[in-house]
């Protein structure tokens, strides 16, 4: 898994053309989302001065959350509006693995070149699994990272951020 982790964050096109044809690395998929998440989520927490649990449940609960929604969207505007040749256990696997970089996320303030990093690493993906042109994987991108920011705010409204900050210093943050 290490190894496919190190492919995802350097990028590799290959690499995400082997993850696209490859059902078995769903499983490594989704354990790179949710860890990613939970380092990123613990990351903003210590950037807040928030308790490191509430940041890691939320950061795991967005963080799949955005995942199937990006990947619905990816698949939709990918497959539907451009005629990509993919299906959505393949963008699940690829965009899972692009989240890779969110790890970075762990060092306060490093979350933005995780994040970045995880949309370069989604163009590619996106672009690979799609086998269509790098112009229609960035637009493929956007719209579907547009759902996932959306999602993310209205989760971490939903679950009241702020009461789980306000809780989180009861216990001491």
């Amino acid at each position: 898994m290490l190894r496919n982790v190190v492919s995802a964050v350097l990028l590799d096109a290959e690499f995400y053309n082997e993850v696209a044809d490859e059902p078995d690395l769903i499983v490594q998929a989704t354990t790179v989302v949710v860890l990613a998440n939970l380092l990123a989520g613990v990351g903003a927490a210590l950037a807040i001065g928030s308790h490191v649990v509430a940041g890691a449940a939320i950061g795991v609960a967005t963080g799949l959350v955005g995942w199937l929604a990006w990947s619905g969207v990816a698949y939709v505007v990918g497959v539907r509006v451009f005629g990509g040749d993919a299906d959505y256990p393949e963008m699940l696997r690829v965009i899972g693995f692009a989240y890779a970089p969110l790890a970075l996320g762990i060092i306060p303030w490093l979350g933005f070149v995780g994040a970045a990093w995880a949309l370069f690493a989604a163009v590619i993906a996106i672009r690979e699994s799609m086998v269509f042109s790098t112009q229609r994987s960035i637009v493929t991108t956007a719209l579907g990272w547009s759902a996932w920011l959306g999602l993310a705010v209205l989760l971490n409204a939903l679950l009241g951020w702020d009461f789980l900050v306000t809780w989180s210093m009861k216990l001491g943050g």
